[in-house]
């Protein structure tokens, strides 16, 4: 388990009369950017920073921000126009960069990472939201320090970036100067960790009522598995093909549609599968399945019927085979275990 860092946790600035003053953030939103990561992050910082439900920057202040101020158009196609440019770096205590489906641009704007490279010379602790992490690595910030992504662009950012360690098996990871978070709901999970570092658990609480959700997850819990290693994998065609899989575990497509995806025949697809992983693109699909089933086993307290229907089988009866015959066990014993 990676260690939770607190060696750059901004200290409480004090006002004149020895009280602390607002906790400062500065959020910046990339083209694409993801909705839920951005919406969920702000709105624990708003619902803890006044009393009431009032919304007022009273403990905590923020500023949402895109290079030149530009609109910017989230990965659900809404438009966000009352933005600010990039402000002075010595505003902030946190900023964070929120990413979404623009990952794969691999030329972010020089403005953009000069500024974060001054933010990061200066001590401002940075955080990667969702796909935010691919702008601090872009800058050259992420070198030295492990980073958390999600599962769905792991591949890429190993490819874009070989040198650096990343990693699913953790909602974000704390590494200091720089907090890495998968995105998603996840995101509001590093709200809170935040806020309690800095506010106290009792103000994360506050948050976690109102957005009535049940506990604060820990950085440490892995992401939900289903993905495939693709270290070893050569093929464009089956790295693309696993991905049109993975966004279709509940119901496997037939292989002729993940054919057409792909841009080849069935059997092409069949035989690629073969000389790359050893198994059709059926028993792939089975195995993402029973890994996915066996997370929800050892991190979730669903009752196996549930995790049956959840992954795809028609009872746990089926289920249960099938766990037995992939990992030797059944799924009651592997959650005794856990």
């Amino acid at each position: 388990m990676l260690p939770i860092n607190h060696d750059h946790a901004p200290a409480a600035a004090l006002d004149m009369t020895g009280r602390p003053l607002p906790l400062r953030f500065g959020i910046v939103l990339l083209h694409q950017f993801t909705m839920t990561a951005f919406a969920g992050f702000l709105d624990v910082l708003r619902l803890a920073s006044d009393y009431g439900g009032n919304s007022r920057q009273i403990l905590i202040q923020w500023s949402v921000m895109s290079v030149d101020g530009a609109p910017r158009r989230s990965s659900a196609g809404t438009l966000h126009t009352e933005l600010t440019d990039l402000q002075d770096i010595d505003n902030f205590d946190y900023i964070a960069i929120c990413g979404g489906n623009s990952y794969t641009n691999r030329n972010p704007p020089e403005k953009l990472s000069n500024w974060l490279r001054q933010a990061y010379a200066r001590d401002i602790v940075l955080l990667g939201l969702c796909t935010g992490t691919f702008a601090l690595a872009q800058a050259g910030l992420a070198d030295a320090h492990p980073v958390c992504v999600h599962w769905n662009v792991i591949d890429e950012f190993k490819q874009q970036f070989p040198g650096i360690r990343c990693n699913v098996d953790h909602l974000f990871i704390d590494a200091g100067r720089l907090i890495t978070c998968a995105g998603s709901t996840a995101a509001i999970d590093l709200a809170l960790y935040l806020l309690t570092r800095h506010l106290g658990r009792e103000k994360a609480q506050q948050a976690l009522r109102h957005m009535m959700l049940h506990s604060i997850r820990p950085a440490r819990l892995p992401q939900a598995h289903f993905y495939v290693d693709l270290e070893n994998v050569k093929d464009p065609r089956v790295h693309k093909a696993i991905h049109y899989i993975e966004q279709r575990i509940d119901d496997l497509p037939a292989v002729a549609s993940i054919a057409e995806h792909v841009g080849m025949s069935a059997r092409q697809l069949e035989r690629v599968f073969k000389i790359s992983l050893g198994m059709t693109p059926a028993a792939l699909h089975r195995a993402m399945r029973l890994q996915y089933g066996k997370w929800q086993l050892t991190n979730t307290s669903n009752s196996i019927t549930d995790i049956a229907l959840s992954c795809g089988f028609a009872d746990s009866a089926h289920f249960s085979k099938a766990f037995r015959q992939h990992f030797g066990q059944t799924p009651r014993s592997m959650r005794e275990v856990a």
